[in-house]
C-alpha cells in the first residue's frame, strides 16, 4: 500500500487547482489542437496530429498523477505541531560540522510533492530531512549522504514554518 503524503492546506489546494486546470483547459486546448491536426488531412503522415495525440497522453499521464496523489494526500494539522521538534511543517537553522555560525543553512521540512530546494524546502524523505526529524535545538543530526559520505548537522533553532 503506498504511503500517505502529508501536505499543508495550501499545497492540497494547489494540487486540487492543478488537477482541475488539467481537466477543463488543458484537456480542451489539447482536443482543439487534434481536432485541428485533423483537418490538415492524411493522419498516417501528419506530425501536427501526432504531437497533439503525445501531448494529450502527458496530459493524461498528468491527471492519473495527480488523481493518485491526491488519494494518499492528508492535510497536516498546524495545531499538533510541537514547538520544539524537528518534523513536518516546522523550520530549522542548522550548521555542518567545521562550519562558522554565520555559515548556517534554513530550511521548512516538508513532504516530499511540496519540496522545492530553491524555495528552501526540504522532504522529509530526503537524507538531511530525515535525519532531522524528531531533533531539536542542541541536537546533532548524522546524515548519510548518497555518495556515502556522512556529514553531522547540529541543530541551532526549530520554529514553524511561514
Amino acid at each position: 500500500m503506498a504511503k500517505e503524503v502529508v501536505v499543508s492546506r495550501e499545497s492540497y489546494q494547489k494540487l486540487v487547482d492543478d488537477l482541475d486546470r488539467l481537466r477543463t483547459v488543458r484537456r480542451e486546448e489539447v482536443a482543439e489542437k487534434i481536432k485541428t491536426a485533423r483537418g490538415y488531412g492524411d493522419l498516417s503522415e501528419n506530425a501536427e496530429y501526432d504531437a497533439a495525440k503525445e501531448e494529450q497522453a502527458a496530459v493524461e499521464a498528468q491527471i492519473a498523477d495527480l488523481e493518485a496523489t491526491l488519494k494518499l494526500v492528508r492535510i497536516r494539522d498546524d495545531s499538533e505541531l510541537s514547538q520544539d521538534t524537528v518534523s513536518l511543517g516546522m523550520h530549522v537553522r542548522i550548521l555542518a560540522e567545521g562550519d562558522a555560525e554565520e555559515d548556517a543553512e534554513e530550511y521548512d521540512i516538508t513532504s516530499s510533492i511540496e519540496a522545492d530546494l530553491s524555495l528552501g524546502r526540504i522532504s522529509d524523505e530526503s537524507p538531511v530531512g530525515a535525519a532531522l526529524i524528531g531533533k531539536k535545538a542542541g541536537d546533532v543530526a548524522e546524515v548519510t549522504l548518497p555518495n556515502g559520505s556522512q556529514i553531522e548537522y547540529k541543530v541551532l533553532e526549530v520554529t514553524r514554518s511561514k
